[in-house]
């Protein structure tokens, strides 16, 4: 099997009933904005749309590789934008590069899930890139700009 880059359809139902907060607005119960993950994932692994939440099976395992991934930066709030009087685009991309220091993982990897660990770590999107093995080094995803055309995530109507 093989990894397929998407946002996963559980998140976006999850969306329609507030389960995840990228931000600090509107306030529900809790005030503060969602802990969100990145786990890698193996390139023989199946995560893609249909995935609904964080699993250990198929993640990458190696030296200074903490099961469940690292935690991603969430200091950009949720934009969203007009492009006619019947489209928009809401879009949001973490604040800084998902960054896995001194890591050594010598089976080849080649996705990350992005998943929400405040809330029974539902799966968000599954992110796939060519495959990796990294030893005693840094694997750096650099995230795109925050922008209609170019975040991380983007819904849009049409």
């Amino acid at each position: 099997m093989a990894n397929t880059q998407s946002m996963c359809t559980s998140f976006m139902g999850e969306l329609m009933t507030a389960t995840h907060n990228f931000g600090t607005a509107p306030i529900r119960a809790a005030g503060t904005a969602d802990t969100f993950k990145a786990a890698l994932y193996l390139a023989s692994a199946t995560i893609n749309a249909s995935t609904t939440a964080y699993s250990a099976t198929g993640e990458v395992s190696g030296t200074n590789y903490t099961a469940g991934g690292i935690s991603v930066t969430n200091g950009t709030s949720p934009s969203s934008t007009n492009t006619s009087s019947t489209a928009g685009t809401a879009y949001w991309t973490p604040s800084a590069s998902l960054s896995y220091t001194n890591v050594t993982l010598t089976t080849a990897f080649d996705a990350v899930l992005i998943y929400n660990s405040s809330k029974s770590n539902k799966a968000v999107s599954v992110h796939t890139f060519g495959s990796q093995t990294v030893t005693a080094g840094t694997f750096t995803l650099t995230m795109p700009s925050n922008t209609t055309s170019t975040a991380l995530i983007r819904l849009a109507t049409t």
